[in-house]
């Protein structure tokens, strides 16, 4: 998710020659990457298929057909069976992007700030590629999911439920085996979609101190609601999250990354004696890719 609360916030005093020895430890700069990062990627909690990408891409199928060309047939004691063969989808390929940003942490900042001006610079760094791969990724989600439902106006929990409830069971009918359970907004439609649910008391017991913690994502009407500053769609999105899609990394490997946790951001140090600095790379390679277009729809009319 792109928030996620409670924040960690740094413990302990490290001294300037410990923070050099840090600064030149590629797996405690990736540790710590991966928990002091306050935004995570959206595009991973959405796109949930790990997918591989090797050669600079990734070739995958898309459109398959719901249903056979043909109709099952009555079959006599002992008789064979019609065989059909399937359709296969469009097969598509994509290309992965190296997303990529440097920052310089001097050895007088480290000498006179310490340890909060190194982790400003790794959270600078790890965030804004962040912010820039869910763009990317909620921009394909958003082109490729161009189906739409048209809903009644939100301003009550059950009018929300009733528009849920009958695209899913539209999308249950097809066979696919969707289960469209994940509701994806921009942040002021989330705040209006809270509100919402305060009112009408509609937030489970467990969820009940979202509007004071911050709590991201909720569950709440047999749905997650989930919310990025990066989503620019006028429309909210319900997506079945197992089966949208994924991201399909490229591990280009070079000496001196890491990476550790589930961030998804490599990291690099590169020491510079004649600049008598450290110069601090964050880096990700890779491609969003929907397999399933079918797999999320477009909730018009909504009033958010």
């Amino acid at each position: 998710m792109s928030y996620t609360y409670p924040v960690a916030h740094p413990t302990g005093t490290l001294t300037t020659e410990q923070l050099h020895l840090f600064l030149s430890n590629r797996s405690l700069i990736a540790r710590r990457v991966a928990d002091i990062t306050k935004m995570r990627f959206i595009a991973d909690y959405l796109l949930q298929g790990r997918l591989d990408a090797t050669g600079g891409g990734i070739f995958y199928e898309t459109g398959e057909p719901v249903f056979s060309s043909e109709d099952p047939e009555a079959i006599s004691p002992l008789g064979e069976y019609p065989l059909v063969v399937l359709d296969d989808g469009t097969v598509v390929s994509a290309k992965t992007d190296k997303w990529g940003l440097d920052t310089m942490v001097s050895d007088e900042k480290i000498a006179r700030q310490g340890r909060v001006y190194v982790d400003r610079g790794i959270l600078r760094v790890a965030n804004t590629i962040v912010r820039f791969v869910d763009s990317v990724a909620m921009a394909v989600i958003q082109s490729k999911v161009s189906s739409t439902y048209t809903s009644d106006t939100w301003d009550t929990a059950g009018a929300a439920v009733e528009a849920i409830l009958s695209i899913q069971g539209e999308r249950a009918d097809l066979g696919l085996g969707l289960e469209l359970d994940t509701v994806v907004l921009r942040p002021t439609q989330y705040a209006k979609v809270i509100r919402l649910l305060i009112d009408d008391k509609a937030l489970p017991r467990e969820s009940g101190q979202t509007a004071i913690q911050g709590n991201l994502p909720v569950d709440a009407l047999g749905v997650t609601w989930a919310t990025t500053p990066h989503f620019q769609g006028a429309n909210p999105l319900l997506v079945d999250r197992d089966n949208l899609g994924g991201m399909a990394d490229e591990k280009l490997g070079g000496p001196g990354y890491a990476s550790a946790g589930n961030v998804g951001v490599e990291t690099k140090s590169i020491r510079d004696d004649d600049a008598e600095g450290y110069k601090l790379r964050g880096r990700r390679v890779t491609v969003p890719v929907v397999l399933e277009p079918l797999a999320g729809v477009q909730l018009t009319g909504t009033g958010l």
